[in-house]
């Protein structure tokens, strides 16, 4: 049996966030679903009704509800206190998904830079017999350094990848010695 649906309040000033939401083509849809949603949950729609004419189901809607439901105090403080401008990023906020917990990084921002800065090093400087480094060796090195305890050469790969410039995918002007300009294709 479905439990009474969060019962929904919006000022003036958040209906008129709520609709120039929709109103603009460059919202998030999932913006505009949600802020749909409350609009529509404030017309006084049961959820079913709502979850039908936005294409989702029922929970989901009424996890939009309650979302708004409880920040609606929140909301309030925001626009009697810091103005539009604030308020709209609090609705924006509330709108948009929460964040989601992860799997934490292993590595640290130091300890990727510092594994950048050895790839920009020699491998000769630090005695290996090869003219370049491979995501193998860097890896070697970078834990024989004591930089991080383990790192496989395909994490090494992925750093060293990360932080290479994209390439143009436009032909661009080069000025040559003469002073001319000539297309190149990079």
């Amino acid at each position: 049996m479905p439990g009474k649906a969060a019962k929904i309040v919006i000022t003036e000033r958040q209906k008129a966030i709520l609709e120039r939401i929709i109103r603009q083509s460059t919202s998030p849809q999932r913006l505009v679903t949600r802020a749909w949603i409350v609009l529509l949950g404030f017309e006084g729609q049961l959820n079913e009704e709502i979850a039908e004419e936005v294409g989702l189901c029922p929970d989901h809607v009424g996890i939009w509800r309650r979302r708004w439901a409880t920040a609606w105090r929140r909301l309030v403080a925001i626009e009697c206190s810091e103005g539009v401008k604030a308020l709209r990023k609090a609705v924006e906020e509330l709108l948009s998904d929460a964040p989601r917990s992860g799997w934490p990084g292993k590595f640290t921002a130091e300890q990727v830079t510092r594994i950048l800065a050895v790839a920009c090093e020699s491998p000769e400087e630090s005695g290996r017999p090869v003219s370049h480094w491979t995501p193998t060796e860097l890896a070697d090195e970078v834990q024989k350094r004591g930089i991080v305890d383990s790192i496989s050469a395909r994490q090494v790969g992925r750093f060293l990848k990360s932080g290479r410039p994209k390439t143009a995918s436009q032909p661009v002007l080069v000025e040559s010695e003469s002073g001319r300009s000539r297309t190149v294709s990079v």
